[in-house]
């Protein structure tokens, strides 16, 4: 064992000059390390390593033995070895740490991301991004995004931002049901389910908002009225009936548009109503025995009682 150790130590000191020279002339060949650099090589093959094997050498000597022809060959062979299997070694360490870095950066975004949707709820100026959903939405709010998405595909932003305002009524009426009920409790859960049924009725509503609003895109409305205009005192009865036919279609479309938002509309009132009873709801016993006219009472009548009893004394 001592014969190897040393064998070993001689071969490692003698391996260090021609790595040494490698590190001069291309040091990334040499230091494992990032960034390779000279003044790395420097330090790793003419103090670092040379002090190794000047190590090795007098822990063995006292062991009496010659130096074995294995430790010399794996000592002029063990730089070669330890290079690369560190460079892999330090690049899965700075793998790791990039994902663990990543994973936490993403974290604190998504973090804040909710902590600013909620400020927005809170304030009542969420506006929902079709292509970035909440990090916290359920299938009622990845339908309201969808249903606004197409909508503006439509170029209808004044009928997409219902989407908007029925995603700030339907968050504030599941914050309050969480504050009043139990998450366990059926009546939770029940309350939870019809609060999701009027608003995906209200996203349907949106999606069909969509459909109609679809089949009319193309008709120019404005061209159309200009045109009547200008064929209002000529003979061109056939032109002048496709023309009205066609604003009839956009002026129904606009109808039962109309129809639609009233509906959603309503479906919103709903949900504000809901909020306000639930908000009415006193789920907490009171942690007073009496109520306060009662206490309040009670102590007037032990002060009248304590002067009465100054008194006499």
């Amino acid at each position: 064992m001592f014969g190897f150790l040393q064998g070993f130590s001689y071969g490692l000191f003698l391996s260090c000059l021609p790595w040494f020279l490698i590190g001069m002339i291309d040091p990334r060949m040499a230091v494992p390390a990032v960034p390779p650099t000279r003044w790395r090589a420097i330090l790793r093959y003419v103090f670092g390593l040379p002090f190794l094997a000047f190590a090795l050498w007098l822990t063995s000597l006292w062991g009496g033995f010659s130096p074995s022809f294995n430790g010399w060959v794996l000592g002029l062979l063990a730089i070669a070895i330890e290079v690369p299997v560190e460079r892999r070694w330090r690049g899965w360490l700075a793998r790791r740490k990039n994902q663990s870095d990543q994973a936490r950066i993403e974290a604190e975004a998504r973090a804040k991301q909710a902590e600013r949707e909620r400020a927005e709820r809170e304030a009542g100026t969420a506006e929902l991004d079709p292509e970035r959903p909440p990090v916290d939405a359920d299938n009622v709010v990845r339908a309201l995004c969808a249903a606004k998405k197409r909508l503006l595909e439509v170029q209808r932003a004044d009928l997409a931002g219902q989407a908007d305002r029925l995603y700030t009524r339907y968050t504030r009426v599941l914050d309050t049901l969480a504050a009043k009920f139990d998450a366990r409790e059926l009546t939770h859960g029940r309350s939870r389910a019809m609060v999701g049924e009027v608003c995906m009725a209200a996203a349907d509503n949106l999606g069909a908002m969509h459909s109609l609003a679809a089949g009319v895109l193309g008709i120019d409305t404005a061209y159309v009225r200009r045109r009547l205009k200008q064929t209002k005192h000529t003979s061109h009865a056939d032109e002048r009936e496709a023309l009205n036919q066609r604003l009839a279609l956009v002026t129904d479309t606009e109808r039962r548009l109309g129809d639609l938002t009233a509906r959603n509309e309503a479906a919103m009132t709903t949900l504000d109503n809901a909020a306000v009873v639930m908000a009415r709801v006193q789920t907490d016993r009171p942690q007073a025995a009496l109520d306060a006219d009662q206490a309040l009472n009670d102590l007037q009548r032990f002060l009248a009682q304590a002067e009465r009893y100054g008194h006499k004394s």
